[in-house]
């Protein structure tokens, strides 16, 4: 009887020792109760979406440079030209403010713009 119950316990312990595989072994394992056509439409799926995910980069990496490098070529040299003749003209402002006073320079106005002086070279009336 004691060698009975020692054979039971021996199956037993065979039955719960795990076999030792990896996810990919049993992933492919898994793959074994489908039949061909479906794992061949995965594959290709699979394939097609990696090929579109690629493409998609590729053109996506090549947009941005033609985009960087286009308003580095076309839209920085007007920025910066616009931002140079902003500089100027405040600084006109500062020299208008200086000379002629901040209410001149405020107002656009400057010095030239005064009434004319009578004629002094006009023949004195006849008496």
């Amino acid at each position: 009887m004691a060698e009975l119950v020692k054979d039971v316990k021996a199956i037993e312990d065979e039955e719960e020792e795990f076999i030792d595989e990896s996810l990919a072994e049993r992933l492919w394992g898994l793959t074994e109760m489908f039949p061909e056509s479906v794992r061949n439409a995965c594959s290709m799926a699979t394939d097609l979406s990696w090929a579109t995910t690629k493409a998609s980069l590729k053109f996506g990496r090549s947009a941005i440079w033609v985009l960087a490098s286009s308003v580095t070529i076309l839209v920085l040299p007007v920025l910066c030209e616009k931002e140079r003749a902003a500089m100027q003209e405040q600084q006109l402002q500062q020299q208008r403010q200086i000379l002629l006073g901040a209410n001149t320079a405020v107002s656009g106005q400057s010095g030239m713009n005064m009434p004319p002086l009578p004629n002094l070279t006009a023949a004195p009336p006849t008496v």
